[in-house]
Protein backbone atom coordinates (compact mmCIF):
# COMPACT_ATOMS: atom_id res chain seq x y z
CA UNK A 1 0.00 0.00 0.00
CA UNK A 2 1.27 3.23 -0.80
CA UNK A 3 1.48 4.92 3.08
CA UNK A 4 2.37 8.42 1.55
CA UNK A 5 -0.97 8.85 -0.99
CA UNK A 6 -3.10 7.42 1.40
CA UNK A 7 -1.33 9.89 4.40
CA UNK A 8 -2.23 12.65 2.17
CA UNK A 9 -5.73 12.07 1.90
CA UNK A 10 -6.29 11.39 5.31
CA UNK A 11 -5.03 14.81 5.57
CA UNK A 12 -7.47 16.52 2.56
CA UNK A 13 -9.99 14.26 4.48
CA UNK A 14 -9.82 15.95 7.91
CA UNK A 15 -9.47 19.41 6.62
CA UNK A 16 -12.94 18.70 5.14
CA UNK A 17 -14.13 17.87 8.15
CA UNK A 18 -12.82 20.32 9.71
CA UNK A 19 -14.72 23.03 7.04
CA UNK A 20 -18.09 21.47 6.67
CA UNK A 21 -18.36 19.62 10.77
CA UNK A 22 -22.22 19.38 10.62
CA UNK A 23 -22.28 17.13 7.93
CA UNK A 24 -19.45 15.10 9.39
CA UNK A 25 -21.16 14.66 12.67
CA UNK A 26 -24.48 13.68 10.93
CA UNK A 27 -22.37 10.89 9.03
CA UNK A 28 -21.36 9.43 12.35
CA UNK A 29 -25.08 9.62 13.69
CA UNK A 30 -25.82 8.01 10.72
CA UNK A 31 -23.12 5.23 11.36
CA UNK A 32 -24.39 4.89 14.63
CA UNK A 33 -27.73 3.83 14.24
CA UNK A 34 -26.84 1.57 11.45
CA UNK A 35 -24.56 -0.09 13.90
CA UNK A 36 -27.29 0.04 16.54
CA UNK A 37 -29.91 -1.49 14.48
CA UNK A 38 -27.92 -4.91 12.92
CA UNK A 39 -26.40 -5.68 16.35
CA UNK A 40 -29.19 -5.82 18.24
CA UNK A 41 -30.55 -8.49 15.64
CA UNK A 42 -29.40 -11.39 17.32
CA UNK A 43 -28.83 -14.91 16.78
CA UNK A 44 -32.31 -15.68 18.24
CA UNK A 45 -33.75 -13.27 16.21
CA UNK A 46 -32.45 -14.09 13.24
CA UNK A 47 -33.82 -17.43 13.65
CA UNK A 48 -37.13 -16.50 14.26
CA UNK A 49 -36.81 -13.71 11.51
CA UNK A 50 -40.17 -14.09 9.21
CA UNK A 51 -40.24 -12.91 5.35
CA UNK A 52 -40.44 -9.37 6.68
CA UNK A 53 -38.34 -9.31 9.41
CA UNK A 54 -35.85 -10.92 6.04
CA UNK A 55 -37.29 -7.52 3.98
CA UNK A 56 -36.41 -5.12 6.53
CA UNK A 57 -32.88 -6.71 7.45
CA UNK A 58 -31.69 -6.90 3.62
CA UNK A 59 -33.97 -3.84 1.74
CA UNK A 60 -31.78 -0.83 3.40
CA UNK A 61 -28.56 -2.66 2.51
CA UNK A 62 -26.86 -0.01 0.48
CA UNK A 63 -26.03 -3.17 -1.78
CA UNK A 64 -29.78 -3.11 -2.88
CA UNK A 65 -29.88 0.17 -4.08
CA UNK A 66 -28.75 -1.64 -7.51
CA UNK A 67 -32.76 -2.87 -7.15
CA UNK A 68 -35.85 -1.02 -7.85
CA UNK A 69 -38.28 -3.73 -6.75
CA UNK A 70 -36.64 -4.73 -3.22
CA UNK A 71 -39.24 -7.16 -2.51
CA UNK A 72 -38.88 -9.13 -6.03
CA UNK A 73 -35.42 -9.52 -5.15
CA UNK A 74 -35.69 -10.37 -1.34
CA UNK A 75 -38.69 -12.68 -2.13
CA UNK A 76 -36.19 -14.87 -4.87
CA UNK A 77 -33.68 -15.37 -1.60
CA UNK A 78 -36.00 -16.59 0.44
CA UNK A 79 -37.90 -18.59 -2.53
CA UNK A 80 -34.52 -20.45 -3.82
CA UNK A 81 -32.83 -20.71 -0.09
CA UNK A 82 -36.14 -21.93 1.79
CA UNK A 83 -36.94 -19.54 4.56
CA UNK A 84 -35.42 -22.16 7.47
CA UNK A 85 -32.08 -22.24 5.33
CA UNK A 86 -31.79 -18.51 4.89
CA UNK A 87 -32.42 -17.75 8.32
CA UNK A 88 -29.60 -20.46 9.96
CA UNK A 89 -27.22 -20.10 7.27
CA UNK A 90 -27.93 -16.51 7.79
CA UNK A 91 -27.17 -16.63 11.71
CA UNK A 92 -24.06 -18.76 11.16
CA UNK A 93 -22.86 -16.06 9.37
CA UNK A 94 -23.38 -13.05 11.82
CA UNK A 95 -23.01 -14.85 15.20
CA UNK A 96 -21.25 -17.88 14.13
CA UNK A 97 -17.92 -19.64 16.83
CA UNK A 98 -15.51 -20.46 13.83
CA UNK A 99 -13.66 -17.56 12.28
CA UNK A 100 -14.47 -15.21 9.66
CA UNK A 101 -12.96 -16.85 6.88
CA UNK A 102 -14.72 -20.02 7.57
CA UNK A 103 -18.19 -18.64 8.54
CA UNK A 104 -18.08 -16.64 5.22
CA UNK A 105 -16.86 -19.70 2.63
CA UNK A 106 -19.79 -21.33 4.36
CA UNK A 107 -22.39 -18.81 3.33
CA UNK A 108 -21.40 -18.92 0.26
CA UNK A 109 -21.49 -22.19 -0.80
CA UNK A 110 -24.90 -22.86 0.87
CA UNK A 111 -26.28 -19.48 -0.23
CA UNK A 112 -27.73 -18.51 -3.22
CA UNK A 113 -28.26 -14.60 -4.73
CA UNK A 114 -26.22 -12.83 -2.49
CA UNK A 115 -22.86 -11.66 -3.16
CA UNK A 116 -19.59 -10.23 -1.29
CA UNK A 117 -21.33 -6.41 -1.61
CA UNK A 118 -24.32 -7.29 0.45
CA UNK A 119 -22.50 -10.11 2.91
CA UNK A 120 -20.03 -7.60 3.73
CA UNK A 121 -21.91 -5.04 4.66
CA UNK A 122 -24.14 -7.08 6.77
CA UNK A 123 -20.62 -7.93 8.70
CA UNK A 124 -19.52 -4.83 8.52
CA UNK A 125 -22.60 -2.92 10.35
CA UNK A 126 -22.28 -5.76 12.94
CA UNK A 127 -18.69 -5.85 13.50
CA UNK A 128 -17.35 -2.43 12.32
CA UNK A 129 -14.37 -2.68 14.61
CA UNK A 130 -13.01 -5.82 12.52
CA UNK A 131 -15.00 -6.82 9.18
CA UNK A 132 -14.91 -4.82 6.11
CA UNK A 133 -17.53 -3.65 3.83
CA UNK A 134 -15.98 -4.78 0.17
CA UNK A 135 -18.07 -3.57 -3.07
CA UNK A 136 -16.89 -1.62 -6.65
CA UNK A 137 -15.89 1.60 -4.80
CA UNK A 138 -13.66 -0.18 -2.36
CA UNK A 139 -11.97 -1.99 -4.84
CA UNK A 140 -11.49 1.44 -6.71
CA UNK A 141 -9.74 2.79 -3.57
CA UNK A 142 -7.30 0.33 -2.83
CA UNK A 143 -6.72 -0.40 -6.12
CA UNK A 144 -5.40 3.49 -6.41
CA UNK A 145 -3.83 3.18 -2.86
CA UNK A 146 -1.66 0.50 -5.11
CA UNK A 147 -2.95 -2.62 -3.06
CA UNK A 148 -1.77 -5.23 -5.27
CA UNK A 149 -3.93 -8.76 -6.30
CA UNK A 150 -6.76 -7.61 -4.98
CA UNK A 151 -9.95 -9.53 -6.38
CA UNK A 152 -11.59 -8.09 -9.26
CA UNK A 153 -14.91 -10.52 -9.68
CA UNK A 154 -17.23 -11.83 -6.85
CA UNK A 155 -15.89 -15.26 -7.55
CA UNK A 156 -12.27 -14.54 -6.21
CA UNK A 157 -13.35 -12.93 -2.56
CA UNK A 158 -13.06 -16.04 -0.62
CA UNK A 159 -13.17 -15.92 2.97
CA UNK A 160 -9.55 -15.99 3.03
CA UNK A 161 -9.27 -12.93 0.54
CA UNK A 162 -11.65 -11.16 2.89
CA UNK A 163 -9.98 -11.65 6.13
CA UNK A 164 -6.92 -10.00 4.25
CA UNK A 165 -8.75 -7.55 3.11
CA UNK A 166 -9.84 -6.42 6.82
CA UNK A 167 -6.59 -6.35 7.53
CA UNK A 168 -5.62 -3.95 4.90
CA UNK A 169 -8.81 -1.85 6.37
CA UNK A 170 -7.17 -2.09 9.93
CA UNK A 171 -3.92 -0.59 8.35
CA UNK A 172 -5.74 3.02 7.08
CA UNK A 173 -7.91 2.95 10.54
CA UNK A 174 -4.46 3.06 12.27
CA UNK A 175 -3.44 5.62 10.21
CA UNK A 176 -6.67 7.88 10.48
CA UNK A 177 -6.25 7.52 14.02
CA UNK A 178 -2.62 8.72 13.92
CA UNK A 179 -3.55 11.64 12.40
CA UNK A 180 -6.33 12.42 14.94
CA UNK A 181 -9.73 11.48 14.08
CA UNK A 182 -11.87 10.59 16.54
CA UNK A 183 -14.39 8.00 14.29
CA UNK A 184 -12.19 5.18 12.48
CA UNK A 185 -14.12 2.36 12.49
CA UNK A 186 -14.31 -0.08 9.64
CA UNK A 187 -17.25 1.54 8.75
CA UNK A 188 -15.92 5.12 8.98
CA UNK A 189 -13.63 3.98 6.44
CA UNK A 190 -15.91 2.78 4.72
CA UNK A 191 -17.42 6.47 4.36
CA UNK A 192 -13.94 8.21 3.60
CA UNK A 193 -13.22 5.43 0.80
CA UNK A 194 -16.48 7.46 -1.35
CA UNK A 195 -15.77 10.45 -0.02
CA UNK A 196 -12.37 10.86 -0.23
CA UNK A 197 -10.75 7.91 -2.88
CA UNK A 198 -12.73 7.47 -6.04
CA UNK A 199 -10.61 8.99 -7.88
CA UNK A 200 -9.95 6.26 -10.69
CA UNK A 201 -13.97 5.23 -11.27
CA UNK A 202 -13.13 4.21 -14.75
CA UNK A 203 -14.43 0.39 -16.40
CA UNK A 204 -12.14 0.65 -18.78
CA UNK A 205 -9.08 0.90 -16.07
CA UNK A 206 -10.49 -1.62 -13.86
CA UNK A 207 -10.73 -4.28 -16.97
CA UNK A 208 -7.41 -3.55 -18.44
CA UNK A 209 -5.57 -6.74 -16.76
CA UNK A 210 -5.16 -9.62 -19.21
CA UNK A 211 -8.60 -11.65 -19.03
CA UNK A 212 -8.57 -15.01 -17.33
CA UNK A 213 -9.29 -18.84 -18.69
CA UNK A 214 -10.78 -21.04 -15.83
CA UNK A 215 -8.14 -23.37 -15.73
CA UNK A 216 -5.85 -20.22 -14.98
CA UNK A 217 -7.99 -19.38 -12.17
CA UNK A 218 -7.77 -22.91 -10.75
CA UNK A 219 -4.11 -22.36 -10.94
CA UNK A 220 -3.93 -19.39 -9.44
CA UNK A 221 -6.83 -19.33 -6.67
CA UNK A 222 -7.86 -22.98 -6.65
CA UNK A 223 -10.38 -22.36 -3.38
CA UNK A 224 -12.16 -20.05 -5.97
CA UNK A 225 -13.54 -22.71 -8.05
CA UNK A 226 -16.35 -23.44 -5.67
CA UNK A 227 -17.70 -19.99 -5.89
CA UNK A 228 -17.00 -19.55 -9.63
CA UNK A 229 -19.97 -21.30 -11.04
CA UNK A 230 -22.64 -19.69 -8.77
CA UNK A 231 -21.32 -16.64 -8.98
CA UNK A 232 -21.90 -16.67 -12.83
CA UNK A 233 -24.88 -18.57 -12.73
CA UNK A 234 -26.66 -15.66 -10.01
CA UNK A 235 -25.16 -12.58 -12.74
CA UNK A 236 -26.84 -14.05 -15.73
CA UNK A 237 -30.31 -14.27 -13.92
CA UNK A 238 -29.38 -10.64 -12.66
CA UNK A 239 -28.78 -9.59 -15.97
CA UNK A 240 -31.87 -10.70 -17.69
CA UNK A 241 -34.24 -9.14 -14.42
CA UNK A 242 -32.45 -5.92 -15.49
CA UNK A 243 -33.26 -6.51 -19.36
CA UNK A 244 -37.40 -6.83 -18.21
CA UNK A 245 -37.13 -10.60 -18.13
CA UNK A 246 -38.49 -12.94 -15.27
CA UNK A 247 -35.27 -14.61 -14.72
CA UNK A 248 -34.69 -18.01 -12.50
CA UNK A 249 -31.96 -20.48 -11.48
CA UNK A 250 -31.45 -23.83 -11.79
CA UNK A 251 -34.84 -24.63 -13.28
CA UNK A 252 -36.46 -27.92 -14.61
CA UNK A 253 -37.57 -27.21 -18.49
CA UNK A 254 -38.36 -30.08 -20.00
CA UNK A 255 -37.96 -34.12 -18.90
CA UNK A 256 -34.35 -34.48 -17.29
CA UNK A 257 -33.16 -31.16 -17.94
CA UNK A 258 -32.35 -28.49 -15.21
CA UNK A 259 -30.56 -25.49 -16.12
CA UNK A 260 -28.34 -23.29 -14.54
CA UNK A 261 -30.69 -20.10 -15.36
CA UNK A 262 -33.59 -18.93 -17.98
CA UNK A 263 -34.76 -15.52 -19.25
CA UNK A 264 -38.67 -15.84 -19.82
CA UNK A 265 -41.20 -13.34 -21.64
CA UNK A 266 -44.78 -13.46 -22.14
CA UNK A 267 -45.59 -12.10 -25.39
CA UNK A 268 -49.73 -10.80 -25.44
CA UNK A 269 -51.52 -13.96 -25.53
CA UNK A 270 -49.47 -16.00 -27.99
CA UNK A 271 -47.58 -17.56 -24.87
CA UNK A 272 -44.49 -17.39 -23.34
CA UNK A 273 -40.41 -17.47 -24.34
CA UNK A 274 -37.39 -18.86 -22.56
CA UNK A 275 -33.80 -18.70 -23.19
CA UNK A 276 -31.72 -21.01 -21.49
CA UNK A 277 -28.49 -20.83 -19.88
CA UNK A 278 -25.82 -23.21 -18.96
CA UNK A 279 -22.38 -22.66 -17.25
CA UNK A 280 -19.61 -24.57 -17.97
CA UNK A 281 -16.50 -24.20 -15.39
CA UNK A 282 -15.30 -27.74 -15.60
CA UNK A 283 -16.27 -31.75 -16.50
CA UNK A 284 -18.18 -33.09 -19.39
CA UNK A 285 -19.25 -30.66 -22.29
CA UNK A 286 -20.87 -33.78 -23.82
CA UNK A 287 -23.02 -33.69 -20.60
CA UNK A 288 -23.48 -30.06 -20.81
CA UNK A 289 -24.25 -30.33 -24.94
CA UNK A 290 -27.27 -33.38 -23.63
CA UNK A 291 -28.89 -31.54 -20.81
CA UNK A 292 -29.46 -28.00 -23.78
CA UNK A 293 -30.49 -30.66 -26.58
CA UNK A 294 -32.79 -32.27 -23.90
CA UNK A 295 -34.15 -28.61 -22.75
CA UNK A 296 -34.75 -28.35 -26.79
CA UNK A 297 -37.77 -30.73 -25.86
CA UNK A 298 -39.26 -27.76 -24.42
CA UNK A 299 -41.46 -25.73 -27.28
CA UNK A 300 -41.17 -22.47 -25.95
CA UNK A 301 -37.38 -22.46 -25.55
CA UNK A 302 -36.16 -20.87 -28.20
CA UNK A 303 -32.45 -19.98 -27.59
CA UNK A 304 -29.86 -22.14 -25.45
CA UNK A 305 -26.69 -20.50 -24.73
CA UNK A 306 -23.38 -21.80 -23.25
CA UNK A 307 -21.31 -19.65 -20.64
CA UNK A 308 -17.73 -20.77 -20.31
CA UNK A 309 -14.52 -19.17 -21.23
CA UNK A 310 -12.71 -18.32 -24.28
CA UNK A 311 -11.06 -21.80 -24.34
CA UNK A 312 -13.73 -24.46 -23.34
CA UNK A 313 -16.14 -22.26 -25.66
CA UNK A 314 -13.81 -23.33 -29.06
CA UNK A 315 -14.92 -26.74 -26.95
CA UNK A 316 -18.11 -26.96 -26.99
CA UNK A 317 -18.57 -25.03 -30.68
CA UNK A 318 -16.58 -28.01 -32.23
CA UNK A 319 -18.28 -30.84 -29.92
CA UNK A 320 -21.72 -29.16 -31.44
CA UNK A 321 -20.94 -29.15 -35.22
CA UNK A 322 -22.26 -32.88 -35.29
CA UNK A 323 -25.43 -32.28 -32.96
CA UNK A 324 -27.88 -31.32 -35.86
CA UNK A 325 -31.07 -30.17 -33.75
CA UNK A 326 -28.77 -27.95 -31.59
CA UNK A 327 -25.53 -26.99 -33.72
CA UNK A 328 -28.38 -23.69 -35.29
CA UNK A 329 -29.42 -22.31 -32.12
CA UNK A 330 -26.40 -22.63 -29.73
CA UNK A 331 -24.73 -19.35 -28.64
CA UNK A 332 -21.88 -18.91 -26.39
CA UNK A 333 -21.20 -16.17 -24.04
CA UNK A 334 -17.82 -15.49 -22.75
CA UNK A 335 -18.05 -15.66 -18.94
CA UNK A 336 -15.55 -12.51 -18.47
CA UNK A 337 -18.07 -10.41 -20.95
CA UNK A 338 -21.18 -11.86 -18.52
CA UNK A 339 -18.75 -9.95 -15.67
CA UNK A 340 -18.36 -7.21 -17.33
CA UNK A 341 -21.99 -6.53 -18.58
CA UNK A 342 -23.47 -7.41 -14.76
CA UNK A 343 -21.52 -4.52 -13.73
CA UNK A 344 -22.34 -2.22 -16.28
CA UNK A 345 -26.13 -2.82 -15.68
CA UNK A 346 -25.34 -2.52 -12.03
CA UNK A 347 -24.11 0.84 -12.23
CA UNK A 348 -27.12 1.78 -14.49
CA UNK A 349 -29.73 0.33 -12.25
CA UNK A 350 -28.56 1.80 -9.45
CA UNK A 351 -28.05 5.42 -10.86
CA UNK A 352 -31.13 5.49 -11.97
CA UNK A 353 -32.84 3.88 -8.53
CA UNK A 354 -31.31 6.37 -6.83
CA UNK A 355 -33.51 9.53 -8.62
CA UNK A 356 -36.15 7.61 -6.94
CA UNK A 357 -38.24 7.75 -9.73
CA UNK A 358 -40.57 5.09 -8.56
CA UNK A 359 -41.41 4.59 -5.39
CA UNK A 360 -41.03 1.18 -3.42
CA UNK A 361 -43.87 -0.28 -3.66
CA UNK A 362 -45.15 0.78 -6.74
Amino acid sequence: MNKTLLKQHIKDYSQKMKEAKEDFIEGIREREELVDYYQQMSKKKILAFNEDDIYDYISNLWAMLIWGNKHYYIDKIIEDNGLNHFRKQLAELVWGDVEIATRWDNFRKNVKGMGPAMISEILCKTYPDKCMLWNRRAYVALNYLEVEKLPRYDYQLTGKVYQRLCEIIQEIAAEMKSAGLNDTSFLAVDYFIWDELQVEDNLSKIYGKKEETVEEVEKEQPEAMQFIHNDIRDKVRDIGQWLGFTSKIEQKVSDGSKVDAIWEATIGNMGRVIYVFEVQTKGSIDSLILNLLKSLNNSAVQGVVAVSDKNQIEQIKKHVQDVRDLKDKLKCWDYQEVLKVHESLEFVNSSINNLGLVPQGF
